[in-house]
Parts: C-alpha cells; structure tokens; sequence
C-alpha cells in the first residue's frame, strides 16, 4: 500500500513539469531554433542578406504598411503621357507596400507549439522535477519514518519536518541571492526545486500535525496553513512558475502522502480550500493563469477523491467546499469582493469559435461553476439534507452571479449553469423518487389530518424569486432580453419540472396546486404591465411576459378543467394572445399563437382527440372542435391586417382542419344514429376518417412549405404520417369496405347521388382537389390533383350504378344492365364537353386536350363494350349519339383552335 501511495505521488508531483512550460524562459536551444526559423522564413520571403545580417531591426508591420517604400520612378518619354506616369507610381506604391507587409509577416517566426516547447524543455530541465521530487518526498517520508519506527515522539516528529522544510526554503533563498535563478545562469531553478519542496514539507508537517497526531487545533493549524500558503505566494512571486508548480502540486498531494491512519477529516476541504485559495493568488499577483487552472482542477478533483473515500458523512462538506472554491476563482482573479469580468461572453465564443475568445478569467470562472453545479447535483440524491442543501447553494450561487454580472458582463451567461442545474435536480429528484419526493407523496398516506406539504411550495417559490431577481436585472446595463426572456422562464420551467416529475395535484389536490400558477400568472402581468410602461413603443420585454402569463394561466387551465373545457380554453388563450397582439403591438404573441394552435391541435387529434370524439356526447364534440374553430376565426380576424406570417398561416390551417374535422364528426355521429349501426369500418365512416386525415396532411405540407424554418423536417414527418394513415384509411374504402366488392359491411344508405357513397369517396376528392390548388410544389399538386380527379371518377362511376342498381345490387358480380351502360357512354361525352368548354372559357390548351382523351374513352367504350353489350335500338342509338357527339365536338375542336392562333 506505502509503495503505491509514493508511485502515485510521484505521478502526481510530475505534473508541473506537464505544465511549467507555458511560462519558463526559453534556454539556449529555442534560441537557437527561434533564429534558424527566422533565416529560413526571410530567405523564402526573398528578402536582402543584408537583412539577414541585422535581425535584431525587425519591420513594423504598422510603419510598412502606413509608410510605402520608395520605388524608382519610371522615366518619362514623349510617348507615355502624365496620367499613365502617375497611374503606374500608384500601382508600383501599392504593389511595393504589400511585398513589404508579406515580407514583415513571413520574418515574423511562429511560436513553437506547446508540444515542441514541452519536449525543449523536458530535454533541457527533466532533473529539476526530478530533484523537487525527491526532496518533498524526503520531507514527508521523514514524518512517516517516525511513525513506522516510533524512534521520535510525534511533536518531534513534527518540529523535524518542519525544520527540514525551512532549510529547504533558506537553502534556495541563499542560491538565488548569492547566484540567482534565470534561465541563463549555471544555478537556474535550483533555487525553486529547493523552495518548493520546503513548501510541501512544510505543508505536509502543519497537516500532519493537525490531522494525524492532533497536536494543534484548528485555529493553530488554520494560522499554519495560511502561513505556508502566504510564504508560498512570496516565494512563488521571487523565484517563478516552476515553485508554484511544486508548491501547489506538493500541498495537494501532501495530506496523501503523509500515511495517516486516521479516518478522513473534513477539516480536509478547510487544507484544501486554503492551498487552492494559495493557487489563486500567485496567479493574481503574477498572472501565471496555468497555476490557478491548476489549484482549481487539484481543489475540485480532492474533494471529490474525499466523498469517494468517506461517502455519505463527507457530502455536506463536500458541497460547502465546492460553494466556497466557485466563489474564490471568481474573486480572488478580481482582486476584490466582487467580480469584474469584462470581455466576451462564452457563449459567443462556443456558437463563433473564430470570433474573440473569453478572457481567462472567465473561462476559469465558467468551469468552476459548471464544475460546481454538476457536483451539487450529484450528491443531492444523497439523502433530504444533502438536497435541500444542494437546492439552497444552487439558488445561492444563481442569485449571486445574477448580481454580480451587473458589472462582470462577461459572467452574464453563466448563470445558466447553476439554474439548470437546479431544475436538473429538482426532475431527478421526483424521476428517481428520493427521500424528499417519497416524504412529500407520503404525506397524507395515514392520516388526512397532516399538516399541509410545504416542500413544492418552497421550489416553485425558489424558482419564482429568481425570475423576479432576473427581471430587476433586465433592468441594469447587458442584455436587457435576453434577462426578460430568464426571467419569463425560470418559475414556469420549474413548475413544469415538478408537474411532470412530481405530479404534486395527486397530494396537493388540483386546484391548490393551479394556485401556485395562477399566482405565477399574476406576477408575469404585473411584470409585463411594468415593462410596458418602463420601454415605451418597444413591446418586447412586455411581450415575454405576456406569454409567461398565458403559458401559466393555460398551465393552471390544464389542472381543472374537463376535456372539451381544457381544449377550449387553450383554444380562448390563443385567440387572447391574438388580441393583446392587436391592441398592444406585441409580435411576440406570434409565438404564443404558434404553440398554441399547435397544442390545441394534439388535443383535437391526439389527446383525448378523435377516439375520445367517437364516443363523447354530440355536445362536447361541439364545445371541444367548435369551440376552437371559433377561436381560431376569432384569432385570424384580430390578426388580418398585420404582418404576423406564421400565426396567420397556423390560424388559416389549422381553422380549416378543425372545421373538417368538425364537419366529419358530426357527419359521422348523425350516420350512425340515423343508421343504427357502428360505422367504423363502413365504406362512409373510413372516407370521413379519411377526410380528418387527409386535411391534417394539407395543413402540415402547406406550414411546411409557407414557413420552412427549423420545424420543416418535423412537419414533413407527421404530414407523411398523417398522409399514410388517411390513404390507407381510403384505400380500405375503395377496396375490402366498397359497395362495389363486398355487402356485407352495410349498403348504400340514401337517395340517389346524395347518399353515403358522396360522403365516403367524393369529400375526400374535395379535399384533395382543394389541397392541391393550395399547394405549391408542382409535383404535389399534380400528384394529388390526379388522384382527386381518380377519386371523383370512381365516385361517378358508383353514384350512376346506384341509381340503375339500387343498394342491394351494388357488387360488380351482379352485372350491367343495357341502360346503365349507356348511362356512361353519355356521362363520359358530358364530362368531355364539358372540359371543351372549360378549355374555351380559360384559354387552357391542357383543358382541350383533357377533353380529347375523355372523349377518346366514350369512343373506345361504345366501340369495345357497348357494341357487344347493348341490344336493338338501344345499340343504335349509342352509335347515332357518339356520332354526333363526335361531329359537334370535333368542329367546336377546330373553331376553339382557330381560336387560339388567331389570338
């Protein structure tokens, strides 16, 4: 076990030399790169020896390319006039100040890579880690020598180590002044490899001193521990990178290497903040920004190894600990009680990596927090006290960071991170059912008497004091939507969270818990009322809360309400968001009208939708589809003369699909009551359901191509999904359920032409015949235009065998009689003078020739069917009638032609 304790040490103490190069002096040999790397970039620039000879003048870039370089002028001649003299300076002066820049840029060396500068100086200085190693390793092993052979009483023990510490420090403090310590001098570094190991001696005889023989207190090893770290930071700004690197590593890894066989401490996390507090400041008095990303890592990553090691009893420490670095790699940076982070924001950076990156201090401070944020979260299901403090140090450091981003700009994005952390903790929580869900849903289990549950209470209540805190700092100077958009999303984020994970109606009862929305709803006026007043013409700060308002008045909608109800008052907030929009000039209420007509939509077809509708009173049907269809009249009229695309299409669309759907379902339902029978799978009762379907496609493929955006592929989808469920729902229609084939599902029902046949295939015709002059993209439109057209003739077809046959002879098997197949032969003339005089009346020469091939289809009907099947004068006067038919139709063909060339 001792051996593996000092190999892992030892991999450990090698880490500054992973990290050290970033700011040591360069040794002789990157000079001697660096100059070969000059030559060879001027000699490809083509630049003079002679500049080779002097590199120490190197161009300024700015100085050549404001001051051009003088080019011999190009002698006069009676033949070049002025002007081209003067043309050709210009161009000779532009073209000489840009060989100038690309010359200074090529004579510009590279910097090494951090690679290359890592393997110059391992080659070089690897002894020197090497050396520091063994020296704090010998400190430490000094206090475990005494313990393992008992030769020294422990305050001996002790007082050894920390005198070999400090003559470890005196001894390098005499090397630097008497020789120094820069790279160039025969002593370099040494000075550091002894300071820095008398740093970890020293740190590891206080730890040991406090927390393996308990010879001092906490005060007394709180006072030593500072002592150290304020001499590390002295020491660390005389000597440089390479003793902060040793001293901050060493520290870290002291508590571990020191062999205690004590049980851990928390007095560990107080060693380990003051050591990552040390961190932080070397790097705030030097700005060597490697040694605090390296207290900051080391700090998070011990404190993590000591939750592992201890479990349970460590996690409050471990989340108190956690708190306070978060806080100290914000402040320590600032140099002060509160941050001033400035630059870009991170966010910015992370969606346009080209553009400017993040100072480091607030890459450090991002870190830290989602650091931080991950860690509350993790251990929170560790029991209701490590939750709830989780919860308080998440909406702490939430609150804080909101405050203090008023002059840290560039922290203002961090506050995502704790915030959704916190709603992260709050769906994990009722999700894994832990000890704060499972007392909340025991509440009222034994008795009803209990004392009414204040858990959800308190989040709800969390979430809506950070909204209001993000609302007053929409009012300061940053990104003033942005923190409205917060602020309109904290409180109903976490109520969702909670509804969904925690299902608080079934404890608290549905209308106490629509209270808290309903008080959620409230608040978001008010604050919309305040920002209207506060940003004048500008709405929309206004508008944000305006739909959290709505959002959380449906929310509260969603509680109480029945089916039909709920719907209809999704469908009235809807209609509400389009009359704010009309009266107050909010074009965020679009939005709201977006979602809203798409929710209304799911719950008219999905949820209860239409399996609900088939078997509700005709009533609620009524309220529920009707209800919305009002209200999406009333929505589009409120929108009708302003520039609001999207809603008024989602209106448009979604009104006409809810009127067929409407329309359908009544038919459906007066059928089956008028009939007597169920009419599921009734030719009639699969074409309405087709009609439903059919029109839901329409209205997914027309927002799709009106609106494209990012939903496109999603409206795609369901049109695809809508179309395959109605053509297979009319499929079945015109095949297994057609009058036509079988009698068995029921007969025809109704007078001639107006009977069940027009509603199973000539609505659904209709559909597609107006979906496709509505649509676009031309190989929809004549895709479903040709089955629309099919459609109808089909529906002639059996509306004209209804009429000779009657109901009960509509299957093909039992043949034609004379009469109704003449009955086709004058239908199909009629249809093709009738296209003839279409083509004449819209100048459509494909109405003309549509024409022609109906009429070529009576011709090869009378020719091939109607000759062999008709008897007597009636096959004669098929002949004389297709005769004249033709005559007439094939002069009006000539004059409609004539017609068009002359025009």
């Amino acid at each position: 076990m001792e051996a593996m304790l000092v190999l892992l040490g030892s991999v450990v103490l090698a880490i500054p030399v992973a990290v050290v190069y970033l700011l040591v002096a360069s040794s002789g040999l990157r000079r001697r790169i660096t100059e070969l790397e000059t030559q060879v970039a001027r000699l490809m620039a083509g630049t003079a020896p002679a500049a080779q000879a002097a590199p120490a003048a190197r161009p300024d870039p700015k100085a050549a390319a404001s001051t051009p370089a003088k080019v011999p002028e190009p002698e006069k001649t009676d033949a070049a006039p002025e002007s081209e003299v003067a043309a050709a300076r210009v161009i000779a002066a532009r073209r000489a100040r840009t060989e100038a820049i690309v010359a200074t840029e090529a004579a510009e060396p590279r910097p090494p890579s951090p690679v290359s500068k890592l393997a110059t100086w391992l080659i070089a200085n690897w002894f020197y880690a090497v050396s520091a190693l063994s020296l704090a390793l010998a400190g430490l092993f000094l206090v475990q020598y005494g313990v393992e052979n008992g030769l020294l009483p422990p305050t001996a023990r002790v007082l050894a180590a920390l005198v070999f510490g400090g003559a470890l420090i005196a001894g390098g403090e005499v090397i630097r002044r008497r020789f120094g310590d820069s790279p160039d001098t025969t002593t370099a570094y040494l000075p550091s490899v002894f300071s820095g190991a008398g740093l970890v001696t020293l740190f590891g005889g206080v730890a040991a001193a406090r927390l393996l023989y308990e010879l001092i207190g906490v005060e007394v090893a709180f006072v030593g521990l500072a002592s150290v770290g304020l001499l590390g930071v002295v020491l660390g700004w005389l000597h440089g990178p390479l003793l902060a690197a040793v001293g901050v590593i060493g520290a870290f890894t002291a508590p571990m290497l020191v062999g205690s066989t004590a049980p851990v401490t928390p007095w560990l996390f107080v060693y380990f903040g003051v050591v990552t507090a040390v961190g932080l400041t070397i790097d705030t008095v030097r700005r060597w920004a490697w040694v605090s990303a390296l207290s900051v890592a080391l700090g998070f990553g011990m404190g993590w190894l000591l939750v592992q090691a201890s479990g349970l009893d460590m996690t409050l420490g471990f989340q108190l600990y956690v708190t306070v670095v978060v806080a100290l790699a914000i402040l320590i940076p600032a140099r002060g009680l509160t941050p001033d982070h400035d630059g870009p924001l991170l966010t910015g950076w992370l969606i346009n990596v080209a553009g400017p990156r993040p100072w480091f201090p607030t890459l450090l401070a991002a870190a830290a927090v989602a650091v931080t944020s991950a860690g509350l979260g993790w251990t929170s299901v560790m029991g209701p006290e490590a939750f709830w403090c989780a919860v308080c140090a998440l909406g702490l450091m939430a609150a804080v960071l909101t405050v203090w981003s008023v002059k840290a700009q560039a922290l203002q994005d961090v506050c995502v991170l704790p915030i959704a952390a916190l709603i992260a903790m709050i769906a994990l929580e009722g999700t894994e059912q832990g000890a704060i869900y499972a007392t909340f849903a025991a509440t009222y289990a034994e008795t009803t008497e209990a004392r009414f549950p204040l858990t959800v209470t308190l989040l709800w209540g969390l979430g809506l004091g950070l909204s209001l805190l993000a609302a007053a700092r929409s009012t300061r100077p940053g990104f003033h939507v942005l923190w409205a958009i917060a602020a309109a999303l904290i409180a109903p984020t976490i109520a969702v969270a909670i509804e969904v994970t925690w299902q608080p109606a079934s404890v608290l009862g549905a209308y106490p818990w629509a209270l808290h929305a309903i008080t959620m709803g409230a608040i978001m006026v008010s604050l919309a009322v305040r920002f209207g007043r506060r940003d004048g013409p500008d709405k929309t700060r206004a508008s944000l809360f305006v739909l959290s308002a709505l959002a959380s008045i449906a929310f509260a909608l969603v509680l109480i309400f029945s089916l039909a109800a709920l719907t209809v008052a999704l469908a009235v907030t809807v209609a509400v968001a389009a009359t704010l929009d009309r009266r107050f000039d909010l074009p965020l209420m679009q939005l709201f009208v977006t979602v809203g007509v798409a929710a209304v939509g799911v719950r008219l077809v999905g949820t209860p939708g239409l399996v609900w509708a088939v078997e509700a009173p005709v009533w609620e049907i009524v309220l529920a589809y009707g209800g919305a269809l009002s209200a999406f009249c009333v929505g589009l009229w409120m929108l009708r003369d302003k520039l609001r695309v999207t809603a008024q299409l989602m209106l448009d669309t979604g009104a006409w699909a809810t009127g067929g759907m409407l329309a359908s379902l009544l038919l459906f339902r007066a059928l089956e009551a008028a009939l007597g029978q169920d009419g599921m799978f009734t030719h009639w009762g699969l074409g309405l359901f087709a009609v439903i379907w059919l029109g839901l496609m329409m209205a997914q493929l027309i927002r799709a191509e009106r609106l494209g955006g990012l939903l496109v592929w999603v409206r795609r989808a369901l049109a695809v999904v809508f179309g395959v469920i109605g053509f297979c729902a009319l499929g079945v229609a015109l095949t297994i359920a057609s009058p036509l084939v079988f009698d068995w599902l029921g007969d025809v029902a109704g007078p001639p032409i107006v009977n069940t046949l027009a509603v199973a295939y000539l609505l659904p015709a209709l559909v597609l015949g107006l979906g496709a002059l509505r649509l676009r993209t031309h190989w929809l439109r004549i895709g479903f235009g040709v089955a629309a057209v099919a459609l109808l003739i089909y529906w002639a077809f059996t509306a004209l065998r209804h009429v000779w046959q009657g109901a009960r002879d509509m299957p093909l098997d039992s043949g034609f009689t004379q009469p109704e197949l003449y009955s086709y032969t004058v239908a199909i003339l009629v249809t093709g003078a009738a296209l003839f005089y279409q083509s004449l009346a819209r100048r459509s020469p494909l109405l003309r020739r549509a024409g022609l091939v109906v009429i070529g289809l009576a011709v090869a009907k009378v020719f091939l069917i109607d000759i062999s099947g008709l008897e007597g004068l009636t096959r004669v006067l098929s002949l004389v009638v297709l005769g004249l038919s033709l005559a007439a139709l094939a002069w009006l063909n000539r004059w409609a032609q004539s017609r068009y060339e002359s025009a």
